[in-house]
């Protein structure tokens, strides 16, 4: 071997050598989070083709889906036979609501392996989310494909509940269960479809499933008390109706609905309480809504309505000083006869000594004694 192949074999050897010490350097970065630098690394290779994907990854990591894009977009340009690739650019696609391209990139992927049961549920996620109802189609065929897919069987099951073919949905929730019998997905839609077909004895059995994994929200709390109810089991219908109660304490219905509970159980004392806190909340004074409404309808000069908004705020409320003195104001402006108007003044702060518009009241009923002084001259 001459001297210069030699010298060059040994400079090709210490290239690469180095090259793979700095990727695995920038794989090091990656693994321990510090995915800036580890973008920096990547990118400082001589031929960053080959880490576009993990240039993606990174972006991904600090949320950056973006460029994320971008370097998966580059990744599948630079190795089009990579199906692995294009399932992950698929998928980023979908979650970034790239819909039509990654409906597009699913077709392909389903075209060169139609045997794979997730490129047809993901291809049905995606469809599902342009309002196409052959997503379901997409989500038998993974299932027929894999009848273990959780997803796919979800999927199938929640249609067929929301179409109210209960039998249909318990026969795809039981074989889901079959594989993976703690799926809290499975279980939830379980104890649903046994409360819309009004079983709620099956229904109180597995929601409580959901109490014992650990999963706790107000769904599962009021779902559960309503069932106790049919079943006249009172006590447990307040006791998870309160329980809902603390993920929105300003529940009025709740409240009324704990109250009749209480009533059934003739504990009386407990029912006017909750009843009444109910009621308390539900009294809302619109007094401010209508006051708005008035000065809305002052601004187009339409008086006679304004002066119907004010009146109705001061019946919410009569003790909103500013709509009482509102209603003065475009009554002014509104009425022709300057006795009228001197009259609304001299009351107003006959009845209201301390209000905070007593100046301007005393300042305008003073401009209207002057110009009727004026008029009789």
């Amino acid at each position: 071997m001459s001297k210069n192949r030699l010298t060059l074999l040994l400079f090709a050897i210490t290239t690469i050598a180095f090259s793979q010490r700095v990727e695995q350097k920038a794989d090091e970065l990656f693994a321990l989070g510090n995915y800036s630098k580890a973008i920096e690394a990547y990118k400082a290779l001589d031929n960053p083709n080959n880490v576009f994907d993990k240039i993606a990854k990174a972006y991904i990591a600090i949320g950056n889906y973006g460029k994320g894009l971008d370097y998966y977009k580059k990744a599948t340009i630079a190795n089009p036979k990579d199906a692995k690739l294009k399932y992950e650019y698929a998928k980023l696609l979908a979650k970034t609501k790239n819909y039509s391209d990654a409906n597009g990139l699913f077709k392909t992927l389903i075209e060169s392996d139609s045997l794979n049961p997730n490129y047809h549920y993901e291809f049905g996620v995606v469809i599902e989310k342009q309002r196409d109802t052959a997503a379901l189609d997409a989500f038998k065929t993974a299932f027929d494909l894999d009848q273990t897919h959780q997803k796919a069987i979800f999927k199938i099951a929640k249609n067929h509940l929301q179409k109210r073919e209960f039998e249909k949905a318990h026969q795809y929730i039981d074989k889901g269960l079959e594989s993976y019998a703690n799926s809290i997905e499975l279980i939830s839609l379980k104890a649903q479809t046994y409360y819309h077909q009004d079983f709620h004895t099956h229904a109180v059995v597995w929601f409580n499933k959901l109490l014992d994994m650990g999963e706790k929200s107000e769904f599962i709390h009021e779902k559960l008390s309503l069932s106790y109810a049919q079943n006249s089991d009172y006590e447990d219908a307040i006791y998870h109706r309160k329980e809902a109660l603390k993920y929105n304490p300003y529940d009025a219905n709740a409240m009324f609905v704990i109250g009749t509970y209480y009533e059934r159980l003739s504990n009386f004392e407990m029912a006017e309480d909750f009843i009444s806190k109910s009621l308390k909340l539900q009294d809302v004074s619109l007094s401010n809504e209508y006051q708005r409404l008035g000065t809305i309808y002052n601004r187009q000069k339409k008086y006679e309505k304004a002066i119907k908004a004010f009146q109705r705020s001061l019946k919410e409320d009569p003790n909103n000083i500013m709509s009482e003195f509102f209603l003065i104001r475009t009554k002014d402006e509104f009425y022709a006869d300057t006795d009228a108007k001197i009259k609304l003044y001299e009351d107003f702060l006959k009845k209201k000594v301390k209000s905070p518009f007593k100046s301007f009241a005393e300042m305008r009923l003073k401009e209207l004694k002057q110009e009727k002084f004026l008029e009789q001259d």
